[in-house]
């Protein structure tokens, strides 16, 4: 008995011995490992180094650059006197900050001294004097617009960026006034109303082949958050009923992963930023496209040729990489907490997923088809007349993801459901889904989550 113990206690010790040896082999392994990880090949070490860069530098040219629009806008419009005003050397009352907030105009707080933020929070800036929104400008504190400024410190021409109608700041500081949110759709911006400030809006009334006033017209039809894309190419000022043809401004966040963008998808989330650039913005750069060739579908395109713009110098292609690598970069915000009921957007998701077959085509997680996500109008309940402005007639599946950031202005390319609970009503009854209130409700939520 006594040797038995013995040669337990040896086989103990001996067990102990090795466990020790063996645990510090791991440990070794694993340090080995993580400085495996840390002593990146030359390859990947470029591809990290090249990603910074691309997020870097497509940042700054979504926030900052103008792609030479200010020849457009300042030089040929003359915006910039319209903002300035007589006092200030332009034309006109000029536009307040006070103006500029209330058309959706949003301030980088950041871009502002301490102690003018103290002085505005004090009410020592007077924000009813265009001279104040020159100072802004001056500042580069003006989120997508760019003022250009000679040595006297005249405003003398404008420029836009990608910011204008895709950024949005979160009010920190006040109400339009705060840290910038790139990706954000600019659904307080009325776009066409400051458009129609311009002293000189002859370009677009010889383009269009109509008067001024009917230029005006059309600008001011589009409201808060909408634009119009396609105006300049096919001429089509108002849908057939009478209501303006403009569409919401889509978000540029959680694109990663999506084959097409913007509301009909003709084009990709490069082919947009070059199409905007060279065509809307009025930059000076290099678009092509023969589909807008097309007299039939395309008569003013076709006759202006803008689809085979070719600006020179070119001020856009060379961006093209950065800016498409920023954007893919940016998540799909996250809802607030306490912005919805968790236990009804729990049940909302299975019958997201199941009952309601909204997973069918927003499929989780890209919330959209991966592959070609477009349908026909007959084929989700709607009419054709924003459709067949596409070169496909179709309708892309839009993403889910960040859905409750932009629910102003309502949903669909022209925010005819006004609430979610409209476009699950408009499914239910197309689609024959038989939703009770119960799981319309809970629906309602798992949106809302996303």
């Amino acid at each position: 008995m006594k040797n038995y113990s013995k040669v337990m206690m040896s086989f103990l010790l001996l067990a102990s011995v090795i466990v020790g040896y063996s645990l510090q082999g791991t440990e070794k392994a694993l340090a080995a490992t993580s400085e495996k990880r840390k002593a990146l090949s030359e390859s990947d070490r470029l591809i990290v180094k090249n990603g910074q860069q691309m997020i870097e530098e497509g940042r700054r040219i979504f926030r900052f650059d103008t792609f030479g629009s200010e020849a457009f806008w300042g030089k040929t419009l003359q915006l910039h006197k319209a903002i300035a005003g007589e006092k200030n050397g332009g034309v006109g009352g000029g536009v307040s900050p006070k103006t500029a907030l209330s058309v959706g105009l949003k301030v980088d707080v950041d871009a502002l001294s301490t102690s003018l933020k103290q002085q505005i929070k004090a009410g020592k800036v007077d924000l009813d004097d265009p001279a104040t929104t020159l100072a802004l400008l001056k500042l580069n504190s003006v989120v997508g617009v760019t003022g250009f400024f000679d040595k006297k410190g005249s405003l003398t021409s404008m420029g836009l960026q990608c910011a204008l109608c895709h950024s949005t700041v979160d009010d920190s500081f006040a109400p339009g006034i705060g840290k910038r949110l790139d990706g954000w759709a600019s659904r307080d911006l009325n776009v066409g109303l400051i458009v129609s400030l311009a002293p000189n809006l002859k370009p677009f009334a010889d383009l269009l082949g109509v008067d001024i006033a009917t230029v005006k017209k059309v600008l001011t039809s589009w409201g808060p958050g909408r634009f119009d894309a396609l105006l300049d190419k096919d001429g089509k000022a108002f849908r057939p009923d009478g209501k303006q043809a403009g569409t919401l401004i889509p978000p540029a966040f959680g694109l990663a992963g999506v084959n097409l963008h913007t509301w009909t998808g003709f084009g990709s989330v490069t082919y947009w930023n070059a199409y905007v650039a060279a065509t809307e913005l009025h930059g000076s750069g290099t678009f092509f496209d023969a589909r807008f060739n097309d007299r039939e579908q395309y008569p003013v395109s076709a006759k202006s040729r803008s689809g085979n713009t070719r600006g020179t110098p070119d001020l856009v292609t060379s961006k093209l990489a950065a800016l498409h690598f920023y954007q893919l970069a940016i998540p799909a915000p996250k809802p607030p907490k306490g912005s919805f009921n968790k236990e009804l957007a729990a049940r909302g998701k299975t019958i997201f997923d199941d009952k309601a077959k909204c997973a069918t085509c927003h499929v989780p997680p890209l919330f959209t088809e991966p592959g070609h996500n477009l349908y026909s109008p007959s084929e989700i309940g709607v009419d054709s007349f924003q459709a067949d402005r596409s070169p496909t007639r179709m309708y892309r599946t839009a993403p889910l993801a960040g859905l409750w950031s932009h629910q102003k202005g309502g949903f669909y390319h022209d925010g005819r459901f006004a609430t979610l609970r409209d476009v699950i009503e408009h499914y239910n009854s197309f689609s024959k889904l038989e939703l009770s209130e119960q799981e319309k409700l809970a629906l309602v939520e798992y949106l809302k989550s996303l």
